[in-house]
């Protein structure tokens, strides 16, 4: 998965998606001006590649890629969750996905389950809540919308990022805890979310758990085949965290990168914002067979929106019901 850099291709853009090995495209702030800009930008980009999946990061709060100029201000979790009951939970999460979908994008990188309320400077509001059993109860009505609307869910970061204080983006964060402690605390909202079918998608932690294994969770056969396939049974998709992260750097060069977070089981590698480092991946790539089996779980993160168009959506009453109540919430932000 790889980004671009404008709120148009360029002519590199438009190579780089014919590439057989890019199979997704994140968009960010500065690829947005606006909701017709941002169709405009999809189309082109399915254009070049029909089948490509199209994501971003749009979580609420200071993740918001899209803000305004036809998309809904959301607050972040932690608000959101200490505000709202079970139904309101739901109507977010509907509303999210459907204002994402019907602009034709399949997915948002969402929810955050990790359990945090302000120690990890990575985290903090981003996450529902400081207990793991909180981060359950709010983030489930959550992904519940998200599917109503037709859109797979992502949980990051798994096991959980709330612990360490440390910003992945910056360096690689260490747990000294074992297995056990880890996985009756911080992975409780991924293991029973696995359990109840609510994730479709998981994002591993760039953290290194000492205690537990030598390789930071995203390059970890242990970690995404013994405990999270194995142990959890979780069937969907992994996807890489960033690859052009600092806390990325411990399995080398963006070759060596690639290669250790699909050997280790990921499905898919995300790398953005670093062309060179795109540029770098797709070399080591060469000659890499597609797993079918990987293929197939991706085909399946495409949106599914149940409502098609953005004048459709501003038409439902639960669309003006839920937007109405959220402007509310964050007038005083």
């Amino acid at each position: 998965m790889i980004d671009v850099e404008g709120m148009a291709l360029s002519e590199e853009d438009r190579r780089l998606l014919r590439h057989p090995m890019v199979g997704g495209l994140i968009l960010f702030s500065r690829n947005f001006t606006d909701r017709r800009q941002l169709e405009s930008l999809v189309a082109e980009i399915r254009a070049e590649r029909h089948g490509i999946l199209v994501a971003v990061d749009q979580e609420g709060g200071r993740v918001q890629r899209f803000r305004e100029q036809g998309f809904t201000r959301l607050p972040s979790m932690q608000k959101l969750a200490r505000a709202a009951n079970d139904r309101q939970l739901r109507d977010v999460g509907w509303l999210l996905a459907s204002e994402l979908l019907t602009a034709g994008i399949d997915f948002s990188f969402a929810p955050v389950l990790d359990a945090d309320d302000a120690h990890c400077r990575i985290v903090g509001d981003r996450s529902f809540a400081k207990d793991p059993a909180a981060v359950l109860q709010k983030a489930g009505p959550f992904m519940a919308g998200m599917h109503e609307a037709g859109m797979s869910t992502t949980g990051k970061h798994f096991p959980g990022h709330g612990n360490v204080l440390e910003d992945s983006h910056e360096e690689l964060p260490k747990d000294g805890r074992d297995l056990d402690r880890v996985l009756a605390t911080d992975a409780v909202p991924f293991a029973e979310s696995i359990r109840r079918g609510e994730l479709d998608a998981v994002m591993p932690a760039h953290i290194l758990f000492s205690e537990v294994d030598p390789n930071p969770v995203g390059f970890s056969k242990f970690w995404l085949q013994r405990v999270l396939r194995g142990r959890l049974g979780f069937d969907g998709v992994v996807f890489s965290d960033d690859l052009s992260m600092e806390g990325a750097g411990a399995a080398g060069g963006y070759g060596a990168r690639i290669k250790a977070a699909l050997t280790a089981g990921c499905d898919m590698g995300i790398v953005c914002n670093n062309r060179a480092g795109v540029l770098e991946v797709l070399d080591a790539l060469q000659g890499f067979s597609i797993d079918t089996a990987s293929a197939a779980r991706l085909a399946g993160m495409r949106g599914r929106p149940v409502i098609h168009s953005w004048q459709s959506l501003q038409q439902s009453e639960r669309w003006q019901k839920t937007r109405d109540w959220l402007a509310e919430l964050t007038a005083a932000d």
